[in-house]
């Protein structure tokens, strides 16, 4: 969470010296509250789990509850987008099949707890082939690169057993998509971005919807929901999830 709030902070600032020598500039803040429920299954291949395991029905993991925040930069048909979006789920459950590790058996029915952890670091460039910004009613329509840094951490435990195994991946995972949005004045806008890249077993699909509300010209609120479909197979780590659910939270903009 820590190194997240650094990487914020350095972007706002890099952003806030930028904008003084830009003619149509336009900054905006946002930090809000997040609630997204896990489908899908994990294994650690090389370490006893050999067969995946269902993160609802296996791992009852619980939905993630975190803060969430992006600061982003318009600027004439360009946009840039810098965001940090942790995720975090925990559980227990019971191990469907035998096996073993580090010379420890496990049975079928055995307790274990889990953990995934995922700090997601998200640098995205949109170029709008449509920019109708100047207008009351706006319409926008563009092509985004965005560059995600997911780095991942999953932890099994059963301390009647002791059994432990904790295993890691920092993985980039670039997407090529959409970015749309349509608005009355600075009033109300509804916006909406997909994106999707896919090499060897990697794939990563990441869709959202917002609303935002302005009552004023410079502050408002927002609310979305946000859809992963996330696939990882690299090196001890099989990551299989569809990560989805709403947000919500305030903004600010220059």
């Amino acid at each position: 969470m820590l190194n997240g709030l650094r990487f914020l902070v350095l972007a706002s600032l890099l952003l806030v010296v930028t904008a003084p020598a830009l003619a149509d500039e336009l900054l905006s803040i946002k930090a809000g509250y997040q609630m997204l429920e896990p489908e899908g299954s994990i294994a650690v291949s090389d370490h006893g789990f050999s067969s995946k395991l269902d993160v609802d029905q296996d791992l009852h993991l619980n939905d993630s509850e975190e803060l969430l925040a992006e600061v982003a930069l318009q600027l004439g048909d360009s946009r840039l987008t810098f965001s940090y979006l942790p995720i975090e789920f925990s559980g227990s459950g019971t191990i469907p099949f035998t096996g073993s590790y580090n010379g420890q058996v496990f049975n079928s029915g055995d307790h274990v707890s889990t953990g995934i952890k995922l700090d997601l670091y998200d640098a995205g460039y949109t170029y709008y082939l449509i920019n109708m910004d100047d207008t009351p009613t706006r319409f926008q329509l563009g092509v985004e690169l965005s560059v995600k840094v997911a780095d991942f951490e999953v932890e099994f435990s059963d301390p009647s057993t002791g059994l432990y195994e904790s295993d890691s991946l920092l993985v980039p995972l670039p997407t090529l998509g959409i970015r749309s949005r349509v608005a009355l004045a600075d009033l109300v806008g509804i916006s909406l971005r997909a994106g999707y890249f896919e090499y060897d077993d990697n794939s990563i699909f990441d869709a959202d919807i917002q609303l935002e509300y302005s009552p004023i010209a410079n502050a408002g609120i927002f609310v979305g929901y946000r859809f992963f479909d996330l696939d990882v197979d690299e090196q001890d780590l099989y990551v299989s999830l569809e990560i989805s659910g709403p947000y919500a939270g305030l903004m600010v903009r220059f």
